[in-house]
């Protein structure tokens, strides 16, 4: 095949469209960015005569995500030239994006996704709403739970988020023992926060969290998302339990350094 590296703008936004709207969930945060930040988004699209075989976004010049079969998404790494990146790929391109890139970070994430209709919703706590007052508390438990990921979610980075994002947790005399996230889309929602206090796990807080975010979900939308590290067993079976299905598996690596 010979491409056609191509930029999105105002004029190519039709094949775009045409394309990812064939399937809106592995193209989720190629229209969120497009949508709602297109500022900070850069999208390249590989094009074979007129049918795209490959598409990479750039977000805020750090956060990469990369599409398509394996001869598109070479032409399109290709391209890049960042020196650090976080990026999601194709799980049989990883070798692809490796020999590119040296990662400090390296796993397998999951996108899992439920339809309207098909959710289970057990809520065992009431979850409520949360706020600015939660922001220390929020930190703590993300930081706790996942260092390596969550190293950078200091209480001012978790205020910068309050304002763009749904928040609802379980909260026991002023604590907040377990929370999670949304952001609301008429497309479909994907729930990008779930953490529970180490200490007030196994007591079903994140299964009420979790379903009463579904509920908030499908009253706006057809469909919720979540993405999960595979090899986050306890996760995977709370997000199944509410009827979140896998859809599709990424290459994920992060802190990753441009090879010269």
């Amino acid at each position: 095949m010979t491409f056609r590296i191509v930029d999105l703008d105002d004029d190519s936004e039709g094949i775009f469209w045409q394309h990812v709207n064939k399937d809106p969930l592995n193209y989720h945060w190629f229209i969120v960015d497009w949508k709602y930040s297109k500022d900070d988004t850069k999208i390249l699209m590989a094009i074979d005569e007129d049918k795209i075989e490959g598409m990479m976004v750039v977000f805020k010049d750090s956060i990469v995500q990369v599409r398509g079969g394996r001869e598109a998404v070479k032409v399109l790494l290709d391209q890049l030239d960042q020196e650090e990146i976080e990026m999601m790929a194709p799980t049989d391109c990883e070798d692809l994006v490796l020999e590119r890139y040296d990662p400090e970070i390296r796993n397998e994430m999951f996108l899992m996704h439920l339809e309207k209709g098909e959710e289970i919703i057990q809520r065992v706590h009431e979850p409520v709403e949360l706020s600015m007052d939660d922001v220390e508390q929020i930190s703590e438990i993300m930081i706790e739970s996942y260092p390596d990921w969550w190293a950078h979610m200091t209480p001012d980075r978790v205020k910068e988020n309050m304002g763009d994002l749904f928040w609802l947790g379980i909260r026991v005399d002023e604590e907040v023992l377990s929370f999670g996230n949304t952001r609301f889309f008429d497309f479909g929602s994907n729930i990008g926060v779930v953490a529970t206090h180490r200490d007030h796990r196994n007591r079903g807080y994140a299964t009420s969290v979790v379903s009463a975010l579904v509920e908030e979900i499908v009253q706006r939308s057809d469909r919720a998302l979540i993405h999960v590290l595979k090899d986050n067993y306890p996760a995977v079976h709370t997000y199944s339990k509410v009827g979140f299905k896998p859809f599709k598996s990424y290459s994920l690596i992060k802190k990753a350094t441009r090879i010269h």
